[in-house]
């Protein structure tokens, strides 16, 4: 099934990153942003076939929509195209990160940016939360990605087509189980910017040992 996938944010670097890996894979992909001309120009820039559209557009027409905008911009990015997300897919990749105190999880008063997520847009859309700790400059290169994505939603189904989008992207997804429990992801990335400035380290991921399940399927 070659659904039709829009990424909203994807003039950013993480939505840039994920579109660019989904687009070589074959995927239908087109960029959204809240300026059209913004995201035409970055999916001409990125090549693959990517398209580019204003957020509107790309939802519209989108089976699958990922929102990979900062954490400041969920709410009015969600509650601008809330009205088109009825039977799609939402696919949230948001962290909750507040500057300057980013090496400090500050989890919002819903218990998550995935569960605020599910609140804004209502039982009419399926919400899966992913990618929250994937460098996205890391994954805007062919080079292979050594960090796995924890996959977290209420419906084994909607994880399962997640997680088959992160296998398309040459990356491992796992189901990390109940929507709630993204909160734990979104959490350890604030752990892995500690980790990142404290070690040197050029964009620190994790992996989960003892799970005999490939990248390749």
């Amino acid at each position: 099934m070659n659904d039709r996938i829009a990424i909203l944010g994807g003039t950013g670097n993480l939505g840039a990153a994920i579109a660019r890996r989904l687009a070589k894979a074959g995927r239908n992909v087109t960029i959204g942003s809240r300026s059209r001309e913004s995201a035409e120009r970055v999916a001409a820039e990125i090549g693959f076939g990517l398209q580019g559209a204003d957020n509107l557009a790309a939802v519209q027409a989108a089976d699958v929509v990922f929102l990979t905008v900062p954490f400041a911009a969920q709410a009015a990015t969600l509650s601008e195209v809330a009205s088109l997300l009825e039977g799609k897919l939402l696919i949230d990749t948001t962290v909750p990160l507040v500057p300057p105190k980013v090496m400090r999880v500050q989890l919002p008063e819903e218990g998550s940016a995935a569960l605020r997520a599910q609140q804004l847009v209502g039982e009419q859309a399926t919400v899966v939360s992913a990618f929250h700790n994937v460098a996205a400059h890391k994954l805007m290169t062919d080079d292979e990605v050594a960090c796995d994505v924890l996959v977290f939603g209420d419906e084994r189904d909607a994880r399962d087509r997640v997680i088959a989008l992160a296998l398309d992207m040459g990356l491992r997804g796992l189901h990390g189980g109940a929507l709630a429990n993204s909160a734990a992801a979104e959490a350890l990335t604030s752990v892995l910017i500690f980790l990142n400035k404290t070690y040197q380290a050029d964009g620190a991921g994790i992996c989960i040992t003892g799970i005999p399940i490939s990248r390749e399927g």
